[in-house]
């Protein structure tokens, strides 16, 4: 049986970490208003290639001028948190 590996893993591996922004646009018949719009990808930190090339397309071909953009990052692959808990269990 041949298994495969996911696409996200894969970019993990290479470097990427994934990478949230929020992004606060303009409404432009209400450019008093904004409005927030949440992208979420695998990315390079710290140049983020693949942010830098969304929001290049969202100020070619979105009519919502960008007010701001707020970034998080999480980078390498980590072991999950482990929490002690008070007791033993056992199994037979």
């Amino acid at each position: 049986m041949v298994s495969s590996v996911s696409r996200d893993f894969v970019r993990q591996i290479e470097g990427y970490g994934l990478a949230t922004a929020e992004i606060l646009y303009r409404l432009p018949d209400h450019p008093g208003l904004l409005q927030s719009f949440v992208w979420q990808e695998y990315d390079l930190c710290p140049d983020f290639p693949e942010l830098n090339r969304f929001l290049a397309f969202w100020q070619k071909e979105i009519e919502g001028p960008l007010h701001s953009v707020t970034v998080a990052h999480c980078g390498l692959i980590k072991p999950a948190e482990l929490t002690p808990v008070n007791g033993m269990f056992h199994l037979h």
